[in-house]
């Protein structure tokens, strides 16, 4: 495993990533790009554009690369507002309805009161917007966690941060990130214990769907 990039660890049968990119269509996505890093040649011949999708790759420059920094390297596919979604967490929630939510805003964070059961949590929500968001220094008033799913314009990736959380806390700090509810809990295979979870998950899932 240590040679499997995340995408394409084997989650119930198939590469993680087409579960996610599975749930996507279902919602009435289109095109999705992928930002890739490690063995990114092996993730686009390993998930290539599955489920009638156009899957777009854009590779990370050499070093060190956080998730705000590819976003910005990946900004001439994107358009002026996108969807943009963890790539190692599977997640119940209704993907168009959080894009309609979002619109008019700079920047939109799913969030779900954690009161960290599933991990640290790292959020302050309030009447619908994202009031403080620290992943770096969570504080014990933070009940609510990042959920792995948010929408941005692109002019949102101007502020300053290596890191998506970065620039989320940027825009909480400026009164702009709005932020919507998820009810269900997320799935992700950051640790061997998730993934077997994650895995068991959606094995359950997948069967009854053909039941």
């Amino acid at each position: 495993m240590r040679d499997t990039p995340k995408p394409l660890l084997e989650v119930a049968g198939r590469p993680f990533a087409k579960w996610q990119l599975e749930v996507l269509r279902s919602y009435g996505a289109r095109r999705v790009v992928m930002c890739v890093g490690y063995l990114g040649e092996k993730i686009r011949a390993g998930v290539g554009s599955p489920f009638g999708l156009d899957v777009r790759y854009v590779f990370d420059p050499p070093g060190p690369t956080g998730t705000a920094r590819a976003i910005r390297g990946a900004l001439d596919l994107l358009g002026d507002r996108f969807l943009v979604l963890y790539g190692d967490t599977y997640l119940r929630i209704d993907y168009a309805e959080v894009d309609r939510a979002a619109a008019g805003e700079r920047g939109l964070m799913t969030v779900l009161r954690n009161a960290g059961r599933w991990d640290v949590s790292n959020t302050v929500f309030v009447a619908g917007r994202v009031v403080r968001h620290d992943k770096a220094a969570p504080t014990p008033d933070m009940d609510w966690i990042d959920y792995g799913l948010g929408v941005l314009r692109a002019d949102a990736l101007d502020l300053p941060g290596d890191d998506l959380s970065d620039v989320y806390r940027a825009l909480a700090e400026r009164g702009e990130l709005a932020g919507y509810e998820a009810t269900e809990r997320f799935y992700e295979i950051g640790t061997p214990d998730s993934l077997a979870e994650t895995s068991a998950f959606l094995s359950a899932s997948s069967g009854m769907r053909r039941a």
